[in-house]
């Protein structure tokens, strides 16, 4: 590479310096055999593909400041595909990395999140297959920004969706809300807490099979990203024809994010999450699902917080939260952006 510390537009012009960036930052840092091939096109062979269907996914992330208390922009990336895949009961297994890189970034900080990237995708247990670069001119992006694809193989008689819910199936939840969006605008606007409020970015396809083999008849997964639980659960609703009612006092919230929220004016139902995931199976099933969360390090602070109900005689379902106090109010999805530029 050229003696620079920065991105430059020559990075991203197809010719030798774009040539030893990708050689000496991407294959160095996360190169696996199928990416080191060096072809435009990844071909995937695996006995797990002839087993059952596939599952695709495929986001973008822009999140600024791109490091952040409990990871980086690279881990998110990683995290929020394999999670979207694993939302369909499937076994994430190949991933693509496509980059677009602000002339002038640091290189190290890229090499950073490159180093990020590789144990993420370890952790999963997924691999990076193909991917792209490109460099735009200084003032044009905010530094980097991440897309990535997944693929994985859906188990034959595994079948999840938000329109299998139905009446009497239980809510969980694998975890506290709002860090992940709690961190961000912690770090963003230089506010500071007794403790370090931490992103829960992780991925959850271990945590997701843990629970089908507990419960293979389970509904539906959704993680609460954008928008955070109450969007959430108004999908499902929406997907199910279903009212859906939760028990504000069940839901786990850390005491630092509650306060948090309560001093920025946030609803913590509506702050995002990257690694927490909202599950609903059948009512026979809830301590099995319970059970199984709680055995994984990612779900020690699972609940049942909520029940799918029949459908009121309204214009559209419902979600609503039932207070400590005994009182009722509806859960709205979020109208706008809460917290910009959170993934």
């Amino acid at each position: 590479m050229s003696h620079t510390d920065r991105v430059l537009l020559a990075h991203g012009s197809g010719g030798v310096m774009m040539k030893n960036l990708i050689d000496e930052v991407f294959y160095e840092g996360y190169g696996s055999d199928l990416l080191l091939t060096g072809d435009d096109a990844a071909v995937l062979q695996s006995d797990a593909l002839k087993e059952g269907r596939l599952a695709f996914s495929t986001d973008s992330f822009v999140v600024s400041p791109q490091f952040f208390p409990g990871g980086n922009i690279g881990r998110l990336a990683v995290c929020g595909t394999v999670n979207d895949v694993a939302t369909a009961g499937a076994t994430p297994l190949y991933l693509s990395i496509g980059m677009i890189l602000e002339e002038g970034f640091e290189l190290e900080s890229l090499k950073e999140i490159v180093k990020t990237i590789k144990e993420t995708a370890l952790e999963a247990g997924v691999s990076i297959v193909t991917g792209d670069t490109k460099v735009v001119e200084r003032g044009k992006a905010d530094k980097i920004y991440i897309n990535t694809s997944g693929i994985g193989v859906i188990p034959k008689g595994v079948e999840v969706s938000g329109h299998r819910i139905a009446p009497g199936d239980k809510i969980l939840v694998s975890g506290t809300l709002g860090d992940h969006g709690i961190a961000i605008i912690s770090q963003r606007e230089g506010l500071s807490f007794s403790t370090t409020i931490q992103s829960d970015a992780a991925p959850l396809n271990h945590l997701i099979s843990d629970v089908l083999k507990a419960v293979p008849q389970a509904k539906a997964f959704r993680d609460p990203t954008r928008g955070g639980l109450a969007s959430t659960l108004n999908e499902f609703a929406e997907q199910s024809g279903c009212d859906i009612v939760v028990e504000e006092a069940a839901v786990p919230v850390k005491a630092e994010v509650k306060a948090a929220c309560d001093m920025l004016g946030y609803d913590i139902f509506q702050v995002a999450n990257e690694g927490k995931m909202v599950i609903v199976v059948p009512p026979e099933d809830a301590k099995a699902a319970l059970s199984a969360l709680h055995a994984n390090p990612l779900g020690k602070d699972a609940a049942i917080i909520g029940e799918v109900k029949s459908p009121r005689k309204t214009e559209k379902p419902l979600v609503s939260l039932k207070t400590p106090f005994g009182s009722e109010r509806v859960l709205d999805m979020l109208v706008g952006e809460q917290l910009p530029r959170i993934c």
